[in-house]
């Protein structure tokens, strides 16, 4: 493994994501993405859909990757992007990008996922400092295997030996339970415009 060890990476084989590892972990996240509830909902087109995602995740891959801590397993079968206390989901020129994109992947619909935008960044805890999961995802291929929830758990060992607390955004409400395992708890959640699927806030002293 090259970067931080985590305990217990012996067994699971955990590696820190390098730039050469960006467009692999892009398309990991288009594809475990492609049935949430809530990415679905921003990108309702099926058809085009995988696509979407990864011009999407895209932008936070890359913004993950320049603060050291998006992680995967080195068989490539699950990934997690984090972000350290105190900095943007998004770097300065990922962030200019994300208005422009919307509207050239989903058109008027638009403006319902800006406000949902909206709705994750005013439900984000500001205090106290904390370990932000930004996303987690796990290859279709390889579901089922306990592949996404040990990855966290290595994470969240690492996170624990720097005393920092971590939060999460629950896109898809079947694996609140997941987290609840790991030692979250639900602390809010909010909805998406017009009706849309909820998310849930998760917090993890």
């Amino acid at each position: 493994m090259t970067g931080t060890e985590f305990p217990g990476d012996s067994a699971l084989g955990v590696r820190q994501v390098t730039d050469s590892d960006a467009a692999e972990v892009t398309e990991l996240f288009a594809l475990a993405f492609s049935n949430d509830p809530t990415w679905g909902w921003a990108f309702p087109d099926a058809e085009k859909r995988i696509d979407h995602h990864r011009a999407w995740w895209g932008l936070f891959v890359r913004s993950a990757i320049s603060y050291g801590w998006a992680w995967m397993t080195d068989d490539g079968a699950a990934a997690s992007l984090w972000i350290p206390p105190g900095q943007p989901e998004l770097r300065a020129e990922e962030e200019a990008r994300v208005e422009p994109l919307l509207r050239e992947l989903v058109g008027s619909h638009a403006d319902d996922v800006l406000t949902l935008l909206d709705r994750f960044d005013s439900n984000h805890p500001r205090q106290p400092p904390h370990y932000f999961l930004s996303l987690l995802g796990t290859h279709p291929d390889h579901r089922g295997r306990g592949k996404g929830m040990g990855l966290l758990a290595a994470n969240l060992a690492r996170i624990d030996e720097l005393g920092m607390p971590a939060y999460l955004e629950s896109s898809n409400r079947a694996n609140d339970h997941r987290y609840e395992r790991l030692g979250f708890t639900q602390i809010g959640e909010f909805e998406a415009p017009a009706g849309g699927p909820t998310v849930g806030c998760m917090w993890r002293e």
